[in-house]
């Protein structure tokens, strides 16, 4: 046998090839709504635009933090991911990028932005950056995703971080209204993620990944979906009293009620059509939900 064939694969196809595969191990659109509420986080802590410079290393860096732990949990997770449908083409298990490479990425990719974030804002964004990772990393895709239905409600803590780091960026100090988006987040994943089970509960059987829809069946794990989206909308009613006005409170009051809508909808539909318009309705709702939060801030100061 040729040593060309014997030889490890780290990227295939060449060097387009290569950064495709390396980008993909960053789930960049993953990114991008995690992006979204960071930079909601920064302007409603500002009152308005913060300095680009703020800006960009925040964001920066935070991408940087997300995509290295996407490219951590794609090393761990190989093995599965070579299971599913859906994702057997990703760059470890197709052999286009060794595991080893992955992790090492990922890991450099979190000190940078460790680095970055630490010096352009503070050392607690940092850290709250790391945090995030390390949950994501530890909690969520080796402790919890094996193990238990449980896993995206605990483990989904992670996505929770980026609106209080843009906040933190700002202000230095941890406050209610920081809490408030942080658990408006966290309770937000469950019937985000579970929209998506159920359509993909053969793909997560094939792996043995114990989701809510394998273990607790669809009718259940519908109910929850409706329960955590009554409990999402009544919590993004909380900011409030932070002072949000009257602008934030009729958009979550009819974001949130469309959300329920959806959750009763999916709940009564034997197939998969309204847990799929569920899952698609919910990345929406995430953003225009702090887009309001912005453009209620932006109008209390003009």
């Amino acid at each position: 046998m040729s040593a060309v064939t014997t030889a490890p694969i780290v990227a295939t196809g060449g060097f387009r090839q290569g950064l495709r595969d390396y980008i993909a191990l960053m789930k960049p659109r993953i990114i991008l709504l995690l992006e979204v509420t960071a930079l909601a986080g920064m302007m409603v802590a500002y009152s308005g635009f913060p300095p680009w410079d703020l800006v960009l290393a925040v964001l920066g860096g935070g991408a940087l933090a997300a995509g290295g732990a996407n490219a951590i949990n794609m090393w761990f997770d190989r093995d599965i991911d070579a299971e599913m449908y859906r994702t057997r083409q990703r760059p470890i298990p197709a052999g286009r990028v060794q595991p080893r490479s992955a992790l090492i990425f990922g890991v450099t990719l979190n000190v940078i932005a460790f680095v970055v974030i630490a010096a352009r804002a503070n050392v607690l964004a940092a850290g709250l950056t790391l945090t995030a990772t390390l949950v994501y990393v530890f909690v969520y895709t080796m402790a919890l995703k094996r193990t238990t239905p449980q896993n995206i409600v605990i483990g989904g803590a992670a996505g929770a971080f980026p609106p209080v780091i843009g906040y933190v960026a700002l202000t230095g100090a941890l406050d209610m209204t920081a809490l408030y988006m942080f658990m408006i987040v966290f309770f937000w994943t469950p019937p985000h993620f579970w929209a998506l089970a159920l359509r993909l509960n053969g793909d997560y059987g094939r792996a043995h990944v114990p989701m809510m829809p394998q273990v607790r069946g669809r009718a259940s794990t519908a109910r929850q979906i409706l329960l955590y989206s009554v409990v999402l909308t009544a919590i993004s009613l909380l900011l409030v009293v932070r002072g949000f006005g009257l602008f934030y409170l009729v958009s979550a009051l009819l974001l949130g009620g469309a959300f329920i809508v959806l959750s009763v909808l999916t709940m009564r539909d034997g197939g998969t059509r309204w847990a799929r318009r569920t899952f698609e309705y919910s990345l929406l709702y995430l953003a225009l939900l702090f887009g309001a939060m912005v453009v209620d801030v932006l109008i209390r100061v003009a």
